[in-house]
């Protein structure tokens, strides 16, 4: 396997080792993994599969991980209107043997231009593998607040709703800021999240501040509290 210089350079980071791409022309995305006929017909439906089976593969060599995203609010509760992937969190020191046993068992994994993560195909769905979450790198205490859920009827540790809704906030910028996409996620999990402890961890970034302040309107969650 090999990879251009460029790549290696972008691979580079504290606490990360170098990543390999996946076997062939290291400038194409890889393809579906399966036959199109092994598909499930309903999108949901197939990123719920590439979850399950992801996620068996990381218990089954007892990798420390935590289901994320879109399909982990699902887990928590939330509607079956996943995004576009599935999204793990590991440690950065996990990265390559993870990408090693996702390997191993049949799947294509490469290392994408940005740096905190890699991304791999399963059943024709893209699974990112995030080790630095709300800028801050994945660790074992982030993953020992995981919470053992079923999803889809296959157990496996998913981010806490606190930690989840912080990630999600954490990723608002002046050139990311969809508070609609965020706000139904809040909405259906207010009564799981430690709002107090996601204010603490926001601090007083912009973003997340005017997000609050619509919650609060909206009566999702009490208004904070002035110090006098």
């Amino acid at each position: 396997m090999t990879q251009h210089a460029d790549d290696r350079a972008l691979d580079q980071r504290a606490g990360v080792p170098e990543l390999r791409l996946a076997a062939g022309d290291p400038e194409l995305v890889p393809q579906n993994d399966v036959r199109e006929g092994d598909l499930p017909l309903d999108r949901n439906q197939a990123i719920l599969q590439a979850a399950k089976q992801v996620g068996s593969i990381l218990k089954r060599n007892e990798h420390a991980f935590a289901l994320a995203g879109s399909v982990a609010v699902y887990a928590h509760g939330g509607t079956q209107n996943l995004q576009h992937d599935v999204d793990f969190c590991i440690r950065p020191e996990d990265a390559e043997s993870v990408a090693d046993t996702l390997r191993e068992a049949g799947l294509t994994v490469y290392t994408p231009p940005e740096d905190w993560l890699l991304k791999a195909n399963c059943f024709g769905q893209q699974v990112d593998l995030i080790f630095e979450l709300a800028h801050e790198p994945v660790s074992t205490e982030l993953l020992s607040r995981a919470e053992e859920l079923s999803v889809d009827s296959v157990l496996m540790p998913v981010l806490s709703p606190t930690d989840l809704m912080h990630s999600l906030l954490a990723a608002f910028s002046e050139h990311h800021c969809d508070f609609g996409a965020v706000l139904p996620i809040a909405r259906t999990l207010r009564e799981k999240i430690d709002w107090d402890a996601v204010r603490r961890a926001c601090g007083d970034a912009p973003m997340p501040a005017a997000f609050f302040f619509i919650l609060e309107r909206l009566e999702i969650i009490p208004a904070k509290e002035e110090k006098r």
